[in-house]
C-alpha cells in the first residue's frame, strides 16, 4: 500500500475517562479552564475508540506537564 493511499484512510480517535451530567445551560456559561466533575475514580479504566468502536482500555499517565494514556488491554472484536 502506497503512503498516499494511507494518507486518506480516515480514523477519529477518542478517549472516554468518564461520564458527566448537567443542563445545557450550565454547560453554555463554562469558560476555558472550567472543571468538570466525572464520575470515574483514580483507578478506573479510560476508554479508547477508534471510529466509535472500543478497541482498548487504558490507564492515565502524567509525567510533568503531559497527560497520556497508557494501554492496558486490547478489545478483541465479536467480527
Amino acid at each position: 500500500m502506497s503512503q498516499k493511499a494511507i494518507e486518506k484512510v480516515k480514523l477519529e480517535i477518542s478517549v472516554v475517562l468518564g461520564k458527566a451530567t448537567m443542563p445545557i445551560n450550565q454547560l453554555l456559561k463554562m469558560g476555558r479552564g472550567a472543571v468538570i466533575e466525572l464520575d470515574a475514580g483514580v483507578d478506573d479504566h479510560a476508554y479508547i475508540f477508534a471510529n466509535k468502536k472500543l478497541i482498548a482500555r487504558g490507564e492515565v499517565v502524567v509525567a510533568g506537564e503531559n497527560v497520556a494514556v497508557s494501554i492496558t488491554e486490547l478489545v478483541r472484536g465479536q467480527d
